[in-house]
């Protein structure tokens, strides 16, 4: 993560599912939000566009359509909000470091698949498949996103699908609050899975001076005044 007050923040996740859920900060269910990067349909569409999930000419479609319809911006908004805290409650309970506040999980489990579903069934019944000439493996390609009101929503929920059904377990893992971290997912590909924070340069830094500062008040070292 980055200091919450910048709208630019690191790209951690490793996969467009984990990187929305990851626009909030702290990541802790039931616990208080220090910030929200996605308020506006502005900030969702240059997100979008920053985490490479649309290229400029759907940042142009897009862009355009919601500007002539803020109605469909809102709506297109609304609906990547629910697919964020849907995937959230999906993957949060099996990523390894998270942790769920007292109050629980705002869902249940069920009606987080339920609601991915219902959003995934919308964004497939405005896909298409393209027959493509010369190909070498497959006959066509699916392309996703064909509605521009609608999507970056469609794309986020079938990458949120694709990733519940084929996440490797062992590389969910959750920056750790309990230590000072900020919550976020991500997957863990280093060769012997030893990543333990979202950044290195970011929470576990930060983590590694607070425990400095924490064991010199402990023995008494005080550093010397300038």
């Amino acid at each position: 993560m980055t200091d919450s007050s910048h709208a630019e923040f690191r790209i951690v996740g490793g996969h467009p599912a984990l990187d929305l859920v990851n626009t909030v900060t702290p990541r802790v269910r039931g616990g208080s939000v220090q910030h929200d990067y996605l308020t506006s349909p502005a900030e969702l569409v240059a997100w979008a566009r920053r985490t490479g999930l649309i290229d400029l000419r759907d940042y142009s479609a897009v862009e355009g359509t919601w500007r002539s319809s803020p109605e469909l911006a809102t709506k297109a908004l609304h609906a990547t909000l629910e697919i964020r805290e849907a995937a959230y409650d999906v993957f949060a309970p099996r990523a390894a470091g998270a942790v769920v506040a007292a109050d629980g999980v705002k869902h249940s489990e069920g009606s987080a698949f339920e609601r991915l579903m219902l959003r995934w069934s919308a964004a497939a019944a405005r896909s298409m498949l393209i027959p493509e000439a010369g190909r070498e493996s497959g006959i066509a390609e699916l392309v996703v996103g064909t509605s521009p009101a609608q999507l970056i929503p469609d794309r986020l929920v079938v990458a949120a699908v694709e990733l519940v059904r084929g996440v490797e377990l062992r590389q969910l893992r959750a920056c750790p609050v309990d230590d000072g971290g900020c919550g976020w997912l991500f997957l863990d590909r280093s060769r012997n899975g030893s990543r333990r924070w979202c950044a290195m340069e970011d929470c576990g830094t930060r983590a590694k001076i607070r425990k400095l500062g924490e064991r010199r008040r402990a023995t008494g070292v005080h550093r010397p005044q300038g």
